[in-house]
């Protein structure tokens, strides 16, 4: 019998390539300001952690400077106003999210995202009516790494949390999973920084393409 039923994912970084559309979005906020630009590869290790990490590298604020929330809300809006205009799955995931359906398995998104930037994007995207669930960042009080999100989102599914695997690209991500009582993977192809250390997170396992979920979640499944 097959073990693993659900495949939860976290969004940017993971499910989607979304460092694209934020990097333009900071720069935007930059450039209004008479700053120069940041480099894309240094934007892409931060944007997993959200708008307040990435005014903290572009501004070198801390939150309790008083421009700090005018920034940040002027993020927001620049990049819900651009939210998928370059942002698309990782190469591969929508062969895989094709698969996983095929296969039987569902799938959903657990983010730290806020629900007025999560539910949009993924319509845009033709993704969010196939997910079995999508919990963002305000759905509950508490957000990852609390396992409560996590939690919700197999009542939502109907899946007890061993039946589940979490996919994330963040220290928290893994953490959320695991004290929810699910299996973890760490999409290494996600938004990393130099001192990350996800060999150190205590994962089940590691996944360096989101093709090579499959072959885990097959592995997996022959082996429990």
């Amino acid at each position: 019998m097959r073990t693993i039923r659900t495949v939860l994912f976290d969004l940017d970084g993971t499910l989607l390539d979304t460092a694209p559309d934020l990097a333009d979005a900071l720069n935007a906020v930059l450039a209004e300001h008479h700053r120069p630009p940041r480099a894309f590869d240094e934007i892409r290790g931060v944007v997993s952690h959200g708008a307040m990490a990435l005014i903290r590298l572009g501004f070198e604020l801390d939150e309790s400077h008083p421009d700090f929330q005018p920034l940040r809300l002027r993020l927001l809006a620049l990049y819900r106003d651009n939210l998928s205009r370059k942002t698309l799955p990782f190469p591969g995931m929508g062969e895989v999210l094709d698969q996983l359906e095929t296969l039987g398995y569902n799938w959903g998104v657990v983010t730290n995202k806020p629900g007025w930037l999560t539910e949009p994007l993924l319509k845009n995207l033709h993704l969010y009516d196939r997910a079995a669930c999508v919990v963002s960042g305000d759905t509950l009080e508490t957000r990852k790494p609390h396992p409560a999100p996590m939690l919700h989102a197999c009542e939502q599914i109907g899946s007890k949390p061993e039946h589940c695997v979490y996919v994330g690209d963040a220290e928290r991500d893994v953490e959320a999973g695991r004290n929810a009582g699910m299996h973890t993977l760490v999409a290494l192809f996600g938004y990393f920084q130099a001192h990350d250390r996800p060999h150190d997170w205590h994962a089940d396992g590691m996944i360096h393409a989101p093709k090579d979920l499959l072959a885990w979640l097959t592995r997996v499944n022959e082996t429990l």
